[in-house]
């Protein structure tokens, strides 16, 4: 635990632990039919450059839809919520962070930020003390399937999941993180979530599939992540890029499909991977939800819900929610 001024940081998840974990995802993805890699490795300091630009896209919708939202109702969110503290779960962009701080002023004291680096969040934390000088801000470094029952138990807690984060889960793994979340909150904490929703699948479509490129600049660039930290021998050119829906389980499928046949060589892993001509590998899930599903699951895990916003507009949908106790 290292300690500065307002700020402390504790660490449940150490540069090896990260390495550990990324050799045995991939190990296991590479390995399955269909071959996949997690979403988690596309974000390096070239994948978070890209993404930060996917989101200035005209096509990008969620996350100013999710900010407008977060302008109008932060308010009535923060005085239902009446917490004395932040939790922001994959802490995100300071900029909807200050929405929230702001919106739960002067009752806030504390921003609790979770993220797995720990470079990101000291630097997150230096800018929000320098902004809110009473503010202290106590980060955790920390995997949410299964660091959640770290977060500290200080105050009145509003946790925060934002950016339909939870939309890259699948149905089991979100029922685990609801499960867990619950668990680790008391009975007047509250929890709020983003979700994108369900809406006409072109626009949808397109938000994966900008006309710039730049998402299947995004989407290749892990490949240039597992070449650097595994000694892979991808070939990043040799993979188009592919956003598909699929219908029946509501939900984005970002994939790489090879441009032939080619093998592929992880040199850390001592493994050999053959690509067909026109096989996909999957790289990210993207659901969408309608405001039933959201109230659904989370009443599954045993989560009350006490408020939803922009249900009508059929955009971006923000849930407060509150453990059955």
């Amino acid at each position: 635990m290292a300690r500065q001024t307002h700020l402390t940081v504790d660490v449940h998840v150490t540069p090896e632990d990260l390495r550990a974990a990324m050799v045995r995802d991939v190990r296991q993805g590479l390995g399955a039919d269909p071959k996949s890699v997690p979403p988690v490795y596309f974000y390096d300091e070239e994948g978070s450059r890209l993404f930060e630009a996917i989101t200035e896209l005209p096509e990008y919708y969620p996350t100013r839809a999710e900010r407008a939202l977060l302008e109008r109702h932060a308010p009535a969110i923060a005085e239902l919520a009446g917490a004395d503290t932040l939790v922001e779960l994959g802490a995100g962009a300071c900029s909807k962070t200050r929405v929230l701080l702001d919106a739960m002023a002067p009752d806030v004291v504390r921003y609790v930020p979770f993220d797995v680096s720990d470079d990101f969040l000291r630097a997150s934390a230096a800018e929000l003390l320098a902004a809110y000088d009473s503010l202290e801000v106590h980060a955790v470094v920390g995997d949410f399937h299964h660091h959640l029952d770290q977060i500290p138990d200080e105050g009145h807690r509003l946790v925060a999941f934002l950016g339909s984060t939870i939309g890259n889960s699948t149905p089991e793994q979100r029922r685990r993180f609801y499960f867990d979340v619950n668990c680790s909150l008391g009975g007047d904490d509250r929890l709020l979530l983003g979700t994108d929703l369900v809406k006409d699948t072109t626009r949808i479509v397109a938000a994966y599939d900008d006309a710039a490129g730049v998402t299947a600049a995004f989407n290749r660039n892990v490949l240039r992540v597992l070449n650097r930290e595994l000694g892979a021998t991808f070939d990043p050119d040799a993979f188009e890029h592919v956003a598909a829906w699929n219908a029946e389980e509501e939900w984005i499928e970002m994939r790489l499909r090879s441009v032939s046949d080619q093998t592929v060589a992880v040199d850390d892993l001592d493994l050999t991977v053959d690509f067909g001509a026109g096989e996909e590998m999957l790289t990210e899930i993207s659901a969408k939800f309608t405001p039933e599903r959201v109230e659904k699951e989370l009443a599954e895990a045993d989560f009350i819900v006490e408020g939803m916003w922009g249900a009508d507009d059929g955009e971006f949908l923000l849930t407060l929610a509150r453990p059955y106790c």
